[in-house]
């Protein structure tokens, strides 16, 4: 039921989504409609006034090329019919001797039916004038006079004045080109803009299809695939991609899913483990009650120490659970404050008495000095009776357990050594996960209640401590921890 109500969430949004190929189609058409505005602003809302701005440049141009060259006439000659030429331009160069008199000293015709071509004295006198009032410079527009005014397919002429002042006189320039008509040329680009923007809009959407598939499909059985590991199976692959993006999340998805099928498994193996380990002392208090109750001569000390040190046991896994979803949950916080760590190793020791003189095990402790540490005493000690706890329960058949304490660099180091079989590498990141076992057989730990490394790693963290563990196949397992010594310290050892 839980499963259906997810799918139908997922799909429900889904339906509000957009698609990616819409999204692509609608950034697509956007993006054309903005070009297209560009170009029809450039190509035909401003191209008159794009072309009278390069003929005004050609006839500045002209000016300056003639201006320094104005009192060599070779020179001159050269340049006007450059100029000419270049621009596609009639020019000739007056000398004034009066404001009524002047004398051509050079020009150049590519048009014979050009306005300055037999330029009349009173026309060249208005044009003079014209310039004269007018800073310097002037322009008028002439149509030939077989032209309809009122159609724009008949080229017109302007005629561009200038006067330039020289050392020998005063000089006018006089430049006839042709302003082609471009009105026509307007509404020819109109209509080809409507043809233009259909084809581009298709291509858009074309492309915007062609996109979405190379694309989308993958994406879309990622998503399938997403929806089936949130439903519970982990077995799902996300495939290869062509692109490295889509790859690079395959790849996440697929590491996820192996990842959430191990955890999946490791709280399986949990559950199962400590259903055991809850088991066991319940059936053994269980049984040893109901024979005590049916057999009177059963009711002695020994049956009722087994009942006793099973319920510690029982009780201690309880505790063990509780401070581990304490500090999981981060409501359990360090109380620090500074005291002899050496000495509290010391006293953890003394626990494992009974255990060396009953069962024969050999566990030392090496310090070089005392070392004061600032953290939370009870949290420190829970540190290491777990580790020596978790050595006892994995050492070899030597029953060999060594703690040393080493001093260096300002830092105090304890290490815990067992001689067991030892830890695979590929095992070595998740031996601190609750009731993780290397062999993957769940036994009843010799001491302690099988969460130990799970609390260590906990305890050290929310110290922010650096702790790791190193072993090899056959050598055994060395747990170590590394904290800062405090310095100066007039403590009174309680």
């Amino acid at each position: 039921m839980r499963n259906d109500r997810e799918s139908k969430r997922i799909n429900k949004g889904k339906r509000h989504a957009a698609s990616i190929s819409w999204r692509l189609f609608g950034m697509l058409v956007v993006f054309v409609a903005v070009m297209l505005v560009v170009i029809w602003v450039f190509q035909a809302a401003l191209l008159n006034k794009f072309y009278l701005k390069s003929k005004l440049d050609e006839f500045e141009d002209t000016k300056n090329a003639i201006s320094q060259s104005i009192e060599d006439r070779e020179e001159l000659e050269k340049t006007v019919l450059r100029y000419s030429y270049k621009f596609d331009a009639c020019i000739c160069v007056f000398r004034m001797k009066s404001q009524n008199q002047a004398n051509r000293v050079a020009n150049s015709h590519i048009n014979g039916t050009c306005f300055l071509h037999n330029v009349s004295p009173d026309a060249l006198s208005q044009l003079y004038f014209g310039a004269k009032n007018n800073g310097g410079e002037y322009m008028e527009e002439w149509k030939p006079p077989f032209s309809n005014s009122s159609t724009d397919l008949v080229a017109s002429s302007t005629v561009y004045v200038a006067i330039i002042n020289s050392s020998d006189g005063e000089y006018v320039l006089m430049v006839n080109s042709e302003i082609q008509p471009l009105n026509a040329t307007v509404r020819t680009l109109e209509k080809q803009f409507g043809w233009v923007a259909c084809i581009l809009v298709l291509g858009a959407l074309i492309l915007a299809a062609i996109i979405a598939k190379k694309v989308c499909a993958p994406l879309e059985k990622m998503g399938e695939s997403a929806q089936s590991l949130a439903m519970g199976n982990y077995n799902v692959n996300f495939g290869e991609n062509q692109y490295k993006e889509a790859q690079e999340l395959a790849d996440a998805l697929n590491y996820a899913s192996k990842e959430l099928k191990k955890n999946d498994t490791l709280q399986r193996e949990l559950v199962a483990n400590i259903s055991h380990d809850l088991r066991t002392p319940l059936t053994l208090i269980k049984g040893y009650g109901e024979v005590m109750i049916d057999i009177p001569d059963e009711n002695n000390p020994e049956n009722i120490r087994i009942i006793i040190d099973e319920t510690e046991r029982l009780t201690e896994l309880v505790n063990d659970m509780l401070d581990l979803s304490k500090i999981k949950a981060g409501t359990r916080k360090p109380e620090k404050e500074v005291f002899n760590l050496t000495e509290t190793v010391r006293e953890v020791m003394k626990r494992y008495n009974k255990l060396t003189e009953r069962d024969g095990y050999n566990i030392s402790f090496k310090a070089d000095g005392d070392a004061y540490i600032y953290a939370d005493v009870t949290m420190m000690l829970q540190v290491v009776y777990n580790l020596v706890n978790n050595a006892v329960n994995y050492t070899g058949d030597d029953k060999t357990v060594e703690v040393t304490q080493s001093i260096s660099d300002g830092k105090v180091r304890i290490a815990v050594r067992d001689s067991g079989k030892g830890i695979d590498a590929a095992d070595l990141p998740y031996i601190w996960d609750r009731y993780y076992k290397v062999d993957k057989i769940h036994k009843r730990a010799q001491i302690g209640t099988g969460l130990g490394l799970s609390i260590v790693k906990g305890i050290l963290e929310a110290h922010e401590i650096s702790y790791g563990v190193e072993s090899k196949m056959g050598e055994g397992s060395t747990f170590w921890f590394d904290m800062y010594i405090v310095k100066d310290v007039t403590v009174v050892d309680k």
